[in-house]
């Protein structure tokens, strides 16, 4: 039999606005939101604990969280400090495990199965590293502890702000089994909307059907849902994520008619891909342009080319030309956003031959 593993799920409890709290006192207990103003037409990128008692959260328009709460503080993001914060609790992680996978700036997965200080209990590594975090950085986490991923994940959030959870190995199943459909990590609100369609509400409900029977109504996706559905995980904790791609978009406090100054946003946009693909010392053959009408109707095209895009200028070129060829001239726009994927290290190229084109337009209201 082999041993089993243990995980542990270290999630930051409101990172962005906790970080403002911490450096900003006349901040703390009061309802505020990172991001940009609603006067920016900005969106929602971390809410206090305080703002989501009126219900905000992350990615919400920023005018629909003055709505909901209209004494809420607006502050403009330092994302530098998120970055240095974020790196110091990673080197917390790294005492105990350099089996660690980070999901952003505020969450990672540790593997402790086999740890730098021979401590036979994840529990007793998660209470030591949210010691040390509150210690260093006067931040608190929550962590969640169990023998895979999928259950770490969900552990974590059960006890926000400040929590620790163990879902121990002979109630792994059992916890599964009870949980709501909407609470599966990897279920969005869409199909947690047709598993109760079709009389899947709990965890136990999805344990009742077969793996064919999964995969026939979400696809590929069915698999994992049969397998977690039996607390089953085999993800391994991957220290080596290979980032798939680097963009960058901007939301403009007025929308655009113009087709010039579109094209002056795409050249800061591409001169922003450039340093972060040079910061990251990756590069790649894919752009996508992505544009947003006044009315939030979001369409996407893309283009391959046989040369690696690493210089703003080539960024926005083939960028502007996407525009100008795409764009429903007598609309407004309120966003654009160019992304690089296809990625590669620079010593690591790869030839295409062919131009592929994504013609296919998303929409989102």
């Amino acid at each position: 039999m082999s041993t089993l593993r243990k995980i542990i799920h270290v999630d930051m409890d409101a990172f962005f606005a906790s970080v403002e709290q911490r450096d900003r006192p006349e901040l703390r207990g009061k309802p505020i939101v990172v991001g940009g103003t609603p006067e920016q037409r900005g969106a929602v990128a971390a809410a206090s604990y305080e703002a989501r008692h009126y219900g905000i959260h992350s990615a919400m328009p920023s005018r629909v969280a003055l709505q909901r709460c209209p004494h809420v503080i607006f502050v403009k993001p330092r994302f530098d400090v998120y970055r240095t914060v974020s790196q110091q609790i990673r080197e917390i992680f790294h005492r105990y495990t350099d089996l660690i996978e980070p999901l952003s700036l505020d969450e990672a997965y540790l593997d402790v199965t086999q740890n730098k200080r021979d401590i036979p209990f994840a529990i007793t590594i998660a209470t030591e590293i949210k010691q040390a975090i509150v210690q260093e950085t006067q931040l608190t986490a929550s962590a969640g502890v169990s023998i895979n991923k999928f259950l770490a994940k969900i552990a974590s959030g059960l006890n926000k702000p400040n929590g620790l959870t163990l879902i121990a190995p002979d109630r792994a199943e059992a916890f599964v089994e009870a949980l709501p459909i909407e609470k599966f990590y990897g279920v969005g609100a869409a199909t947690a909307a047709k598993m109760k369609d079709l009389g899947i509400h709990l965890g136990a409900d999805l344990k009742r059907w077969s793996e064919e029977a999964l995969t026939h109504h979400f696809g590929k996706a069915g698999h994992y849902y049969y397998r977690v559905a039996r607390a089953q995980d085999d993800r391994p904790v991957n220290p080596n994520r290979i980032r798939k791609s680097i963009g960058a978009e901007r939301s403009f406090a007025e929308d655009l008619s113009d087709v010039d100054l579109m094209c002056d946003q795409l050249k800061q946009i591409a001169e922003e891909v450039q340093e972060r693909m040079d910061k990251h010392r990756r590069y790649g053959y894919t752009l996508t342009l992505k544009v947003k009408y006044e009315n939030y109707q979001q369409i996407t095209r893309s283009r391959t080319v046989n040369t690696l895009l690493s210089k703003a200028d080539e960024i926005r070129a083939i960028a502007q030309e996407l525009l100008i060829t795409h764009l429903e001239h007598d609309r407004a726009v309120r966003l654009l956003g160019i992304t690089i994927s296809g990625l590669v290290e620079p010593t690591k190229t790869v030839r295409y031959v062919q131009l592929a084109f994504d013609l296919s337009p998303s929409v989102r209201q």
